[in-house]
């Protein structure tokens, strides 16, 4: 027997989580399975012309720990194919929601719609109910009583490189990983030697372009430093000399320093890397040590 959600949950923030909570406090009272029901694509990328621009916010990885970690028992991943996208509600809730996974509750954000007729909350709580389930809906979660975080605002934030805005949102600052290759080796060359990173899951949606201060994992340490992103995202990473080509790598976005701009010389590029170092060692004293 379990409690069961459904959702893409992109990013896993805090509306999931109001989501979530929910989802496994009823669980827990019940004495059943919390269990989340996600997708290995975004419908969007099935069933939208937007398909070839859409990036995420998570990788499946990335979400699948994430859910785990806020207690989810168990993370089901359904192909999201044209087929799939053709099941009615009704249909979505009883063959696999109770049938499959053997759920006696149903938990809904406010604005889950499901099946191909696209039912709303307020009428998917009737159909669940003749299906022999419980369903609870959990309202938005909303940021200074007014805003209703969304994965599109956070995906609209952190393309304009509003990473503070998009870590209130999700709950946690937004992290990319990878794995560290090599470069032109110029930062190195001036002094700013960078880790320059391939990104593990293409779909991740990257920062708008500009300079930041980011807080670096590698070799199993935390170190902070600055982030580029230009055609790269390449870090010059604080107090750290070792050799980590072919390492994994994460970078976690803290704030925007500046836009990205073209510099006309070696010497000018030198200068304004000195001026972002020094504006993050600033910033990087109010901050905990690593």
């Amino acid at each position: 027997m379990a409690v069961v959600a459904t959702g893409f949950f992109d990013g896993v923030h805090l509306g999931h989580r109001r989501v979530i909570s929910a989802l496994v406090s009823s669980a827990r009272e019940r004495a059943e399975e919390a269990i989340v029901v996600t997708f290995a694509t975004h419908p969007r990328a099935v069933l939208q012309q937007d398909a070839r621009t859409l990036r995420l916010l998570s990788s499946p990885a990335e979400k699948a720990a994430m859910l785990k970690s806020l207690g989810v028992d168990r993370v089901e991943v359904l192909d999201f194919t044209r087929d799939f996208s053709r099941m009615k509600a009704e249909e979505y809730l009883r063959d696999i929601v109770r049938d499959r996974l053997g759920g006696t509750a149903v938990l809904l954000g406010y604005d889950n719609r499901l099946g191909s007729d696209q039912l709303p909350p307020e009428q998917l709580r009737p159909l669940v109910g003749r299906l022999g389930m419980d369903v609870v809906i959990v309202p938005p979660a909303r940021l200074d009583g007014d805003i209703i975080v969304s994965s599109t605002k956070i995906r609209a934030a952190l393309s304009e490189g509003r990473v503070g805005d998009a870590a209130a949102m999700l709950g946690y600052e937004y992290p990319v990983s990878g794995v560290v290759v090599s470069g032109k080796q110029l930062g190195r060359k001036i002094g700013f030697p960078t880790a320059n990173m391939q990104l593990y899951e293409p779909l991740k949606l990257i920062p708008g372009r500009g300079v930041y201060l980011s807080e670096v994992e590698t070799l199993g340490r935390r170190f902070y430093g600055m982030t580029n992103v230009g055609d790269i995202i390449e870090t010059n990473i604080f107090d750290f000399s070792e050799d980590i080509y072919g390492l994994d790598i994460t970078v976690k976005f803290k704030k925007r320093l500046r836009d990205g701009k073209r510099l006309n010389s070696i010497e000018e590029l030198k200068a304004q890397l000195t001026c972002d170092e020094a504006l993050c060692r600033e910033l990087c004293a109010g901050l905990p040590r690593l």
